[in-house]
């Protein structure tokens, strides 16, 4: 009488091999693509000439114009018009906690700063 474990495992080993190679192959594609579009994908939504700053808020107003102070105590003054990307609640919730705030932005002729995307 032969053995059943004998003859399923030589077949059931090579299935398994290329299931997880498959997958591994798929995963590994998907993190390029997403690390892909993470790399070029500010380039389309914020242009070429956008800037970014990183600090806490430390005074909102008039309007939605915030001031940022940077890790190096440099504080920049920004205004946040109809192209700004943010939400009122969002930027007092950063002010109260004193979270960590990145900030794209495009110096203008006038030499101001229009925020583009605040989070």
């Amino acid at each position: 009488m032969k053995d059943v474990n004998a003859e399923f495992l030589p077949a059931t080993f090579p299935r398994i091999a290329a299931a997880f190679f498959v997958l591994m192959l798929i995963g590994s594609l998907a993190l390029v693509c997403v690390g892909g579009i993470a790399l070029i994908g500010p380039m389309f939504t914020r242009g070429d000439m956008a800037a970014h700053a990183q600090g806490k808020i430390i005074s909102i107003g008039p309007g939605m114009d915030f001031v940022l102070e940077t890790t190096s105590g440099q504080r920049l003054d920004f205004q946040c018009r109809d192209q700004c990307r943010a939400s009122l609640g969002h930027m007092q919730r950063h002010l109260h906690e004193h979270a960590l705030t990145d900030v794209y932005y495009i110096r203008r002729p006038d030499k101001s700063m229009m925020a583009l995307n605040v989070d």
